[in-house]
């Protein structure tokens, strides 16, 4: 691809999701809402005048890290260790039900097999796919509603980062099953060392970084060193510990949230990623749909994993909020928040694409979760945070 057609790509890009985003928000909706909207618009959906690209998917896989670490440093960590355990059970039994409903709805629309074949665990697969939460969409929302230090934002967020460690051991257990060389015992133990080694080296860095950060204070070299420290662990928990890259940021942004720049440094990555690479990743989303190819098995399958998928979220996590002493009103906020899909979900499927667990047309389906979650997830959780007013703003 020359790299002219890749400036006129960028172009359109950036001036299609902020046209579309600002009247989304004309319209009382989200800005992401608009962003993913134009990503359909100008995609093969509608115009196909932008292809998604490897490209583009590097720059709005850089985009969903900013968005990261942007919310790491906005953590709260004291109401962090106050939602700590509430979040972790939120997290399991937000997996446990979409993975049981996932398996039933394929094993209900084609029949159950036994344990141990083929289409029992691809049953299960499919479950697996559903269980993962994208929190880069519902952070971006609860940021520009100014509820993201709230207490239920940060149990929606601390719960969605578990989300995807607890999803990616569910997928290791699964994909074990198909793939010899997949040692479910091996990436267990990854994820629990990663854990441990982000709080001994993210306790040594914070002081390292708050020392270093009294003396050069609001300098353009803190935030430089931050965003350097933000792509390392994300390297880091992708490259050597099989962990999503976007979990590493995240816990990034937490080492630098108490240092005395963190809002600083915030507002300078916010700079860039509301410009550039914010965007990309919503657009992203709407460039990768293609419904020209569905049948109608495929539909039928399609509104049922859609269905499934989203309500299981907010049965599965809303219910459990309720055990912790969350009112109906924000135990459905939670279970709304952990509703939305994206790139763990796409990962996974591609992991059973891969070891041909399940046909590349199921790729239809997940995009299709991703798209109406995404755009239907930032409508649903603010006309929820409205019933509220502003009682809940920190």
């Amino acid at each position: 691809m020359e790299t002219y057609e890749i400036l006129r790509d960028l172009a359109i890009i950036v001036i299609s999701a902020k046209a579309v985003g600002l009247l989304a928000r004309k319209l009382k909706a989200p800005m992401v809402v608009g962003e993913i909207i134009a990503g359909l618009i100008i995609g093969p959906c509608l115009l196909n005048i932008v292809q998604p690209t490897d490209f583009i998917s590097k720059m709005a896989e850089i985009g969903v890290i900013l968005i990261m670490f942007s919310a790491g440093l906005e953590t709260n960590l004291q109401e962090l260790k106050k939602s700590g355990f509430a979040a972790f059970m939120i997290a399991c039994i937000g997996v446990l039900v979409p993975l049981v409903g996932g398996s039933l709805l394929y094993m209900g629309i084609y029949g159950f097999a036994s344990f141990g074949t083929d289409e029992f665990f691809k049953g299960v697969f499919i479950g697996s796919i559903m269980t993962a939460t994208s929190v880069g969409i519902t952070v971006e929302v609860l940021k520009e509603m100014g509820y993201l230090k709230s207490r239920v934002g940060q149990t929606i967020l601390s719960a969605a980062i578990i989300d995807d460690i607890i999803g990616i051991i569910v997928l290791t257990f699964v994909l074990g099953f198909k793939d010899p060389n997949s040692n479910t015992l091996l990436v267990t133990g990854k994820v629990v060392l990663f854990l441990l080694l982000s709080v001994i080296v993210g306790y040594i860095l914070y002081r390292v970084f708050k020392f270093y950060d009294e003396r050069h204070s609001h300098t353009r070299r803190i935030p430089i060193i931050a965003v350097g420290l933000c792509f390392a662990m994300a390297y880091i928990a992708e490259k050597y510990f099989g962990i999503a890259d976007i979990t590493g940021a995240y816990i990034a942004g937490i080492i630098l949230c108490n240092t005395r720049d963190a809002e600083y440094i915030d507002r300078r990555v916010s700079i860039n990623g509301y410009m550039f690479f914010a965007p990309m990743f919503f657009v992203g989303i709407g460039l990768k749909t293609d419904f020209s190819g569905i049948d109608s098995s495929m539909i039928v399958f399609s509104i049922g994993f859609v269905i499934v998928a989203m309500i299981s979220k907010v049965i599965g996590c809303g219910l459990i909020s309720r055990c912790f002493h969350y009112d109906w009103l924000d135990s459905l906020k939670i279970g709304v928040g952990m509703m939305t899909r994206g790139e763990v979900a796409l990962i996974i499927t591609n992991k059973g694409l891969g070891l041909g667990i399940i046909d590349p047309s199921y790729f239809t389906a997940v995009i299709l979760l991703i798209i109406v979650s995404s755009i239907v997830t930032p409508l649903l959780l603010k006309m929820l945070f409205s019933r509220s007013g502003d009682k809940e703003k920190t």
